[in-house]
């Protein structure tokens, strides 16, 4: 069975991430490199792990949150189902036909809420992909660049971004600390509003309840 660290060698697969972090940082997105990627992957995997996945589940969910982001050196508005038919192409004769299937659902419902969720490695990935916030995904660290976009201002004043499990009270709480002298708090709901509302659909979907820390507050 292929494993996420195969995946990770694969050329064509970084070559992909590669080509999809240039193209859109030319488009003046923040960091989707091989950092993000990795930290996707190990999120996901985190995640799966407290919640009770099995091992393989676990490793699928790994290896769909590594490659979500890889089509968007072919389409931005698209990447999402480009990535899953580049994964169909490169490894179909690699996985089960349901794991196949699984994976190139998650790559395909991570980033748009189109569809329900009917596989739980899908909601892992959102998850996992909608939490990674932090100020290295700034590309162009000149302040002036930076207070012009508020992407940018708000990923550059998170200081600390994790994910908490509590198993017992069925709660996924994203943890967050944000400069506040560098951004008012409102900024982050400006931008990811919606992307906490996708991740609380996501923990629904596990049997569990989301929740957002910002700064010691708990917003949601």
């Amino acid at each position: 069975m292929i494993s996420l660290n195969q995946v990770k060698k694969n050329l064509q697969i970084l070559e992909f991430i590669k080509q999809s972090d240039k193209s859109l940082a030319a488009a003046g997105y923040t960091e989707h490199s091989l950092s993000h990627a990795k930290i996707v992957a190990a999120r996901a995997r985190t995640i799966a792990h407290e919640i009770g996945f099995s091992k393989r589940e676990q490793e699928l969910s790994a290896i769909a949150g590594f490659c979500h982001d890889m089509g968007n050196f072919l389409s931005r508005s698209h990447h999402h189902y480009f990535g899953a038919l580049l994964f169909h192409q490169i490894f179909n004769q690699n996985f089960t036909s349901e794991e196949l299937a699984i994976i190139m659902n998650a790559i395909s419902n991570h980033d748009k809420d189109e569809m329900n969720f009917s596989n739980r490695v899908a909601a892992i990935v959102v998850l996992a992909d909608k939490t990674d916030v932090r100020r290295s995904r700034v590309v162009n660290k000149k302040t002036k660049k930076i207070k012009e976009d508020i992407h940018d201002r708000v990923n550059f004043a998170t200081k600390i971004s994790r994910i908490r499990i509590n198993k017992e009270k069925k709660l996924i709480t994203l943890i967050l600390k944000i400069d506040t002298g560098f951004v008012p708090i409102i900024e982050y709901f400006e931008i990811f509003t919606d992307r906490m509302v996708y991740c609380r659909k996501a923990a629904k979907f596990l049997g569990y309840k989301f929740g957002l820390i910002i700064n010691n507050f708990k917003l949601l």
